[in-house]
């Protein structure tokens, strides 16, 4: 899969890109309706000997908009980018969403991108996929335009939309099985192993400490999660996402997950956390005999969870 960051911008004579399939959108958190449409993606362009391609925005149009009102990320780009390779994607474009980007007006987002820079022959949007300075186009534009779209009917569970709004809603307020529902999928969060202050290990529970790209992350509390490694070996474990509201002067998000039955080295590897079932929301302890004494009981519980599940 080819990564670019910017639109071709030789596209004379034979250099010019192929004929491409193009999705656009945001695809965060890559949901059963994102997986459809990219399924949908990748069989036109294989179809109709075209190229498949993805179009993606970073950041999202809403944290350049308005970033105090913009909603949690369900997934990094790197994440995004994973779920891409595996769907079978041959291109992605990432499109820096900044000032200059919201200027495009519709007239010049259909000529100057989809059409000379991307060769787009067929286009797969949702319904609602709008585009250009201040939104001004929408579906009816690109069909004026002679665009071949391609609808991929909507996806639902038990009735309901799925959308990735409605995942935040689920992860907020713990109601995990519903977000798999609608992810297809546990909800995992992704990042490198770094080293960290070792108060885990001070308090008994050795941490592996997880850098992420997340700054508003959908969930935050304590799990019983399971952790994947570079070799796709998997831990059971229990993880803490959140500030750590107990350990003063230290007001930066963190995850950190707690290993059972493992003592090896994952420093350097870029995980996977998948969230299985949510314990309780993070709270402040008056010391840190109480915090372990919770999370001894946290351990136990998740360790509970994990037996009873490999019980069923």
């Amino acid at each position: 899969m080819q990564v670019h960051r910017h639109f071709p911008e030789d596209i004379s004579g034979p250099a010019k890109i192929a004929p491409s399939a193009l999705a656009i959108g945001n695809f965060d958190g890559v949901h059963l309706g994102h997986q459809a449409l990219l399924a949908k993606l990748v069989h036109t362009a294989h179809e109709q000997n075209l190229k498949s391609v993805v179009m993606t925005f970073e950041p999202h149009p809403r944290e350049f908009f308005t970033p105090e009102q913009a909603p949690a990320r369900l997934t990094s780009l790197r994440e995004k980018l994973e779920f891409f390779a595996d769907a079978g994607v041959e291109q992605i474009y990432i499109c820096r969403f900044n000032q200059r980007f919201s200027a495009i007006t519709a007239e010049s987002f259909m000529q100057d991108i989809l059409k000379t820079a991307l060769n787009a022959k067929a286009i797969l949007v949702g319904d609602d996929f709008r585009f250009g300075a201040k939104r001004h186009g929408g579906i009816v534009d690109l069909r004026d335009a002679g665009f071949h779209i391609i609808s991929v009917p909507e996806v639902k569970f038990c009735d309901v939309r799925i959308s990735s709004t409605g995942i935040r809603d689920a992860l907020k307020v713990g109601a995990l099985l519903q977000a798999k529902s609608f992810l297809g999928r546990n909800y995992s969060i992704s990042g490198k192993v770094v080293h960290g202050a070792k108060r885990g290990r001070q308090l008994g529970f050795p941490t592996a400490n997880v850098h992420m790209r997340h700054e508003r992350p959908a969930l935050t509390g304590v799990y019983a999660v399971k952790l994947t490694d570079a070799a796709l070996n998997v831990h059971a474990g229990v993880a803490n996402m959140g500030v750590r509201p107990t350990v003063a002067g230290i007001p930066k998000l963190s995850l950190e997950v707690h290993l059972f039955d493992f003592d090896a080295d994952l420093y350097g590897q870029h995980v996977h956390v998948s969230f299985l079932h949510k314990i309780r929301d993070e709270k402040k302890f008056p010391d840190f005999e109480a915090l372990k004494a919770q999370i001894s009981l946290d351990a136990r519980v998740a360790r509970d969870f994990h037996n009873s599940v490999i019980a069923a």
